[in-house]
């Protein structure tokens, strides 16, 4: 029986690469046996590593900040004894150690490309070209893997969007209230680095408050000193911090436009959330937004009057609103969690032979 061990790390706060992880994990064995050929039915598992002292539930332990300095030696060696018996080993962060024979995740290059991220593992670009492959969430990850990590042949497995995203209820008056927000607002969901481009997004904020000062701005998000310092003197604004994971869709749904300014995404999930809850989405015509978006959203320069124009464009309503609110829910029923399952086990199931 082929054996299949999925492995990621332990994580106090669950974030997009978490979910992407619980929802390729559990529709594994099921996406494996509806593609099972003459090798039969496979055994897949999910092995979880913490640090040596982390608190966090998991299956073993590793030294995972030495490793994450270590040699392309040393951190195969410590992958031989780590991954022992495991059979296939997709590798879902780049920290751990690499296996012998493995699959390897690769949702971005952002830590390449930007010192405010966490920095790359310094033998991650040379595991990667060693990997008996690597999963891609976008062509534009894909791309930006070949021109600078050398990758040869990714393979893109786009991610899905959660299915509570569709008819989205949209969270009343009262919940809102707890949040400190009212509507009419435009939506903006996600982290505070460089690359999600806040500053074009507040430059565009005083253009769109002064042409529609009944509107606010809410920012869901982690306290962050970028965001707090662009916004927290900006008139019309709302920073809700953190939103409980159970009322995002609603909050969404809620929202008279979002907006996803980002110069680069590996992906782009807020967009496609966004679509998927019904609402018109204004996003950058940079990164892999336009492959995510495509139709279904209104794609503009990621500077601060073109993000503007967008989004008053949008707010002014009227059949194009509607229509690209239609557009962009039937775009977003073509991600599907299963289809990225399905496709991870075609991967699977060739690294294997």
């Amino acid at each position: 029986m082929p054996r299949l061990s999925i492995v990621t790390t332990a994580t106090a706060v669950p974030m997009g690469a978490q979910a992407y992880e619980r929802h390729i994990i559990s529709r594994a064995p099921a996406a494996l046996a509806a593609l099972s050929g003459p090798d039969g039915p496979w055994d897949v598992r999910h092995v979880v590593m913490r640090s040596l002292r982390s608190p966090l539930p998991g299956s073993r332990r590793l030294p995972m900040g030495w490793l994450a300095g270590g040699s392309p030696r040393t951190r195969a060696a410590a992958g031989r004894l780590a991954y022992a018996g495991g059979g296939l080993v997709h590798r879902m962060s780049l920290e751990l150690p690499p296996a012998p024979r493995e699959v390897v995740t690769l949702h971005d290059v952002v830590a390449w490309r930007y010192a405010d991220e966490s920095p790359p593992v310094r033998a991650a670009a040379e595991e990667l070209r060693r990997a008996a492959a690597v999963v891609c969430v976008s062509a534009y990850t894909a791309a930006e893997a070949v021109d600078l990590l050398g990758l040869a042949d990714p393979v893109v497995v786009p991610n899905g969007v959660e299915d509570r995203y569709f008819g989205a209820e949209t969270l009343g008056a009262a919940a809102l209230a707890e949040l400190g927000v009212a509507r009419p607002y435009v939506l903006t969901a996600g982290g505070a680095s460089e690359r999600k481009n806040l500053q074009g997004l507040a430059e565009a904020w005083s253009r769109v408050h002064a042409a529609r000062p009944d509107v606010t701005l809410v920012l869901a998000g982690p306290p962050h000193p970028r965001r707090t310092g662009l916004f927290g003197s900006l008139p019309g604004v709302r920073l809700a911090g953190r939103v409980a994971d159970d009322i995002l869709p609603g909050l969404y749904a809620a929202a008279s436009v979002v907006v996803v300014p980002s110069l680069v995404e590996g992906f782009g999930l807020p967009a496609l959330e966004g679509m998927a809850a019904g609402v018109p989405v204004v996003a950058s015509d940079r990164s892999s937004l336009p492959e995510v978006v495509g139709d279904g959203g209104l794609l503009v320069e990621p500077t601060g009057p073109a993000l503007a124009e967008g989004i008053l464009d949008v707010l002014a309503g009227g059949s194009d609103a509607l229509a690209m609110a239609r557009r962009g829910l039937e775009r977003a029923r073509e991600f599907t969690w299963e289809a990225s399952a399905e496709g991870h086990a075609r991967v699977w199931r060739s690294a294997s032979a």
